[in-house]
């Protein structure tokens, strides 16, 4: 896995690099689940692989050494002492993130030894690893909000010699009893930055974590740092690929009927253009479509641009002839299409940010900004939190985000 990550561009050498080398995954997730149910059957269906079981060895090491994420409870099940036996129904309520973002997050935090670290969304145990091997297992506090997770957490990593302090609790809220910390890493997605994050940050901290919306298509990083005097400073920057939304937040993707109808262009008005859809590397625009006009899911699972809203029904859909125009089909009462274009302007005349400002005001609102005058493009984030978690909600559908090119 590791040589896969660094092909890929996710791994550099350096102290993650060696701690991931160092991490045995089979001895933290010696159970995991695998899906066994088709993307639209329901009810969904999943097999506990069970490293125990000598069949299950080899399917088992594909999962933990993959790269993608690895499911690891379900229905907020207990974890140490299972049994291994088919699921069907209800949800997975705990996973490992994939790998390439988890690495990618790791060495953007610059670990260094002795430093107070706090990881909120404990999950396996992979992060809160990393950063024993690197830091020192004292400065090391892993938080989750279901007991089972941390149990399993504190004894899998008793297993590697690691001992942070593990502890059950809202991950909104941190871990005041042992801050401040240098770094923060969170391992889920948020509507708006809690308060308790940015006052637990020690003086030159910083703190990473996904900020999204109801949509998981256009992700954002919060990036949050204390300066030397005690100034919180933070910016949103757009990104590709985020954490999944926290327990309680179910966000949206493109059930299959709203697929069908699509695909089948059943409604739609259909139109030529010369104008065709910004790229998909320009992820600041779609960001900022993301919180403007919100509701939107991508198919990351087409060849062309499909964009749905399923609260209503709406869709676009955009294919390029091969001659230098479009076919634009657009279909619904809101003009996604239209929306588009209408953000793009706006984004251009901003600049085309890729980051954008974050203001965390002392009355608690919270908004974006890049771009000043007439041509600033802003926005505001939701006044309350989605409920409080630190576990990922039921998996959306796998066409609704980009697949990461792990290995």
């Amino acid at each position: 896995m590791v040589a896969g990550l660094e092909a890929a561009g996710h791994l550099q050498a350096g102290p993650v690099r060696d701690a991931f080398l160092a991490v045995p995954r089979e001895v933290l997730m010696p159970q995991a689940y695998v899906r066994r149910s088709g993307p639209d059957e329901t009810p969904p269906r999943w097999d506990l692989l069970d490293w125990a079981v000598p069949a299950d060895r080899e399917e088992l090491l594909g999962l933990l050494y993959g790269g993608e994420s690895v499911l690891v409870q379900h229905d907020g099940e207990p974890i140490l002492g299972r049994v291994p036996a088919p699921r069907s129904g209800g949800s997975m309520t705990a996973m490992s993130s994939t790998a390439g973002m988890t690495v990618a997050l790791l060495q953007r935090l610059g670990l260094q030894p002795g430093q107070r670290i706090l990881d909120v969304g404990t999950g396996a145990g992979v992060t809160a690893a990393v950063a024993c091997l690197i830091a020192g297992d004292g400065g090391v506090v892993t938080v989750d909000r279901d007991e089972h997770v941390t149990a399993a957490a504190h004894e899998r990593l008793a297993l590697l010699g690691h001992r942070p302090t593990a502890v059950t609790g809202n991950g909104h809220n941190g871990w005041p009893a042992s801050a401040d910390y240098d770094r923060i890493f969170v391992s889920y997605a948020v509507t708006r930055v809690p308060e308790a994050w940015p006052q637990q940050l020690a003086a030159s901290g910083l703190a990473l974590a996904t900020l999204s919306t109801s949509s998981p298509s256009w992700p954002g990083l919060a990036v949050l740092t204390r300066t030397g005097s005690g100034r919180v400073r933070a910016r949103l920057e757009a990104i590709r690929l985020g954490h999944r939304a926290g327990h309680g937040w179910s966000q949206l993707y493109l059930k299959p009927g709203l697929r069908s109808r699509i695909e089948a262009a059943d409604g739609g008005s259909t139109r030529t253009t010369h104008t065709g859809p910004p790229p998909d590397d320009a992820h600041g625009l779609w960001l900022a479509l993301d919180h403007l006009h919100p509701g939107l899911v991508r198919n990351w699972a087409a060849d062309h641009l499909v964009i749905g809203a399923p609260d209503c029904g709406s869709w676009v859909t955009a294919r390029p002839d091969g001659s230098g125009t479009w076919t634009v089909t657009v279909c619904g009462p809101r003009d996604v299409w239209a929306e588009i274009q209408d953000t793009a302007t706006r984004w251009q005349a901003a600049g085309s940010p890729s980051s954008y400002r974050l203001h965390l005001e002392p009355d608690g609102t919270q908004w974006v900004s890049a771009g000043s005058g007439p041509a600033e493009l802003s926005w505001q984030l939701p006044a309350a939190l989605q409920p409080a978690a630190t576990v990922p909600s039921p998996a959306p559908e796998p066409t609704v985000s980009p697949k990461e090119s792990t290995p």
